[in-house]
């Protein structure tokens, strides 16, 4: 009968998989050396059995068997099998331009429709009493919308990095990431929502000198009262999209980030003007309500700690993930006086339905491109470490969006998304005669300009900064997408408001700037 022998896998730098017999399989000082062809030959040249063993050691480089596609080495790396080079990075994604452009253009389209709503939500209760008579609410509106850039897409790109390296494939793993994320986001929403209304009464202090601790009372209520039940409901949506995207064979970075946009806008603006417009109807009859609210929520706190400090998964993010979302908090909330600033000024009220679109868009288009670098790195290897994919300093423009690798290639196709995306969203406010702005073709121009130069922006700054942070041993997952979309929406912000001011200056009265 033939023996048996059981063989180990070990990866080479070319790509090839050798076997490696174990000790007790080869005499003296060859034990534990790789076993070449003829050793599996039996005395007479006959075959030996050989019963392979699974090898779990490159489960973080190639684990996508459905989602993704396996990309082989450069045309100009194919023929080289020198090992002379080293261990080279796991095989990145195999996407083409179309693939991508196809994948992404319905969440970006989805998530699009999701601002759109959400501006003309925000452009009709900014009419309501609370927005006239606590403007300090404005300022609550970017800081809490960009929860989802803070929270649920930050959720959203790491449970699409834990699905691609197969850290979610086993019910009991998959369990744990649920419970531990859900924990976790629960806890960072409340402190942040907290920490929003904080900075919205600073904010709304500075300028005015005027403080009214009802008022204040009133926007920790609304503010944490919102974070917490909009980061709920998202965090569950997040956890579906992304498992029902590992079913159907779609990589989960291409489609969970705008999903978790596409409702999140529209989901959280809605929350917090009805619960600011209950809460401050309540205001004169019943002023304990709004302390009882605030204190309700902050009182949960210990229990989400307790669950997220138990899990593994987020132990690590409990402690240290918190510098990103207060850094973005505070980011998003000058943006938010911007816009308090700004819409409380009759010739220009025609920009609150708009904010919500611009800084969507530019959100969404980067959070997709910065999951999609942080997954590509983190299939090479850890963080900390520096891959050859990983540039040492700051890339230039050419290298992000003309070079021929695959992240680049994602960012040509997210930036051309840009001005017909933007087309769609603003004829679709003009049919629903949302804003006080008619469309005219100079409005246009400055619009599309402002959209096109945040997002050029937006893209640039993610190539350089998912990169930083790996090469610092900071997971990009965890820190990039809530410091790219603050910015998002601060830039946004800026040059959209800069955009109505130069209007107005120029005198486009065919737009109705000022109506």
């Amino acid at each position: 009968m033939a023996s048996k022998l059981e063989q180990k896998e070990t990866p080479q730098a070319n790509g090839a998989v050798l076997p490696i017999v174990p000790g007790d399989c080869l005499p003296g000082p060859e034990r534990g050396q790789r076993a070449e062809p003829a050793d599996f030959l039996g005395a007479e040249g006959t075959g030996v059995e050989v019963v392979v063993l699974e090898s779990r050691a490159n489960a973080k480089g190639v684990r996508e068997e459905d989602a993704l596609l396996e990309n082989g080495s450069q045309s100009n790396e194919s023929d080289d099998t020198s090992t002379d080079r080293g261990p080279e990075p796991a095989s990145p994604l195999k996407e083409t331009s179309f693939s991508i452009g196809l994948q992404v253009l319905f969440p970006f389209l989805l998530a699009g429709f999701g601002t759109v709503a959400a501006g003309m939500v925000l452009d009709i209760v900014q009419h309501w009493d609370v927005f006239k008579y606590v403007t300090e609410v404005f300022i609550l509106v970017p800081a809490l919308l960009g929860l989802k850039g803070n929270l649920e897409m930050t959720l959203a790109s790491r449970l699409s990095t834990a699905a691609n390296i197969g850290q979610m494939d086993t019910p009991k793993e998959l369990w744990k990431m649920i419970t531990g994320n859900m924990a976790l986001i629960q806890v960072q929403a409340t402190v942040v929502g907290f920490l929003a209304s904080i900075a919205a009464v600073v904010f709304g202090w500075i300028p005015d000198g005027h403080f009214s601790i009802d008022h204040a009372v009133l926007l920790c209520a609304s503010s944490v009262a919102t974070a917490f039940i909009a980061s709920l409901v998202l965090g569950m949506i997040m956890i579906g999209v992304i498992i029902g995207s590992r079913k159907m064979g779609i990589n989960p970075d291409n489609v969970a980030t705008p999903i978790a946009a596409s409702l999140g806008d529209l989901i959280t603006l809605a929350l917090l003007s009805g619960i600011s417009w209950g809460l401050y109807k309540e205001l004169e009859s019943k002023a304990y309500v709004n302390p009882l609210v605030c204190a309700f929520f902050i009182s949960l706190l210990p229990i989400w700690i307790v669950i997220a400090k138990r899990n593994s998964a987020t132990r690590e993010v409990l402690y240290s993930g918190w510098e990103p979302v207060i850094i973005a908090m505070a980011i998003s909330s000058v943006g938010g006086l911007i816009l308090d600033r700004t819409v409380s000024d009759p010739n220009f009220a025609g920009m609150a339905v708009f904010t919500p679109v611009i800084n969507g868009v530019g959100g969404n288009l980067v959070a997709v491109q910065a999951s999609r670098i942080s997954t590509y790195l983190h299939m090479s290897g850890v963080p900390g470490d520096s891959p050859e994919t990983a540039p040492r300093k700051c890339p230039s423009p050419c290298s992000t969006f003309f070079s021929s690798d695959v992240n680049s290639r994602s960012a040509r196709v997210l930036f051309l998304l840009v001005v017909p995306g933007h087309l769609v969203f603003l004829y679709t406010i003009s049919s629903m005669q949302g804003g006080h702005t008619t469309l005219t073709l100079i409005f246009i121009v400055f619009y599309m300009t402002a959209a096109l130069l945040q997002v050029l922006i937006l893209l640039y700054i993610a190539d350089w900064m998912v990169h930083w942070m790996w090469g610092r041993d900071l997971d990009p997952d965890n820190f990039s997408i809530p410091y790219l979309t603050a910015l998002g929406d601060l830039i946004g912000t800026g040059l959209l408001a800069l955009s109505f001011h130069v209007l107005w200056l120029i005198g486009d009265r065919d737009s109705d700037v000022g109506d």
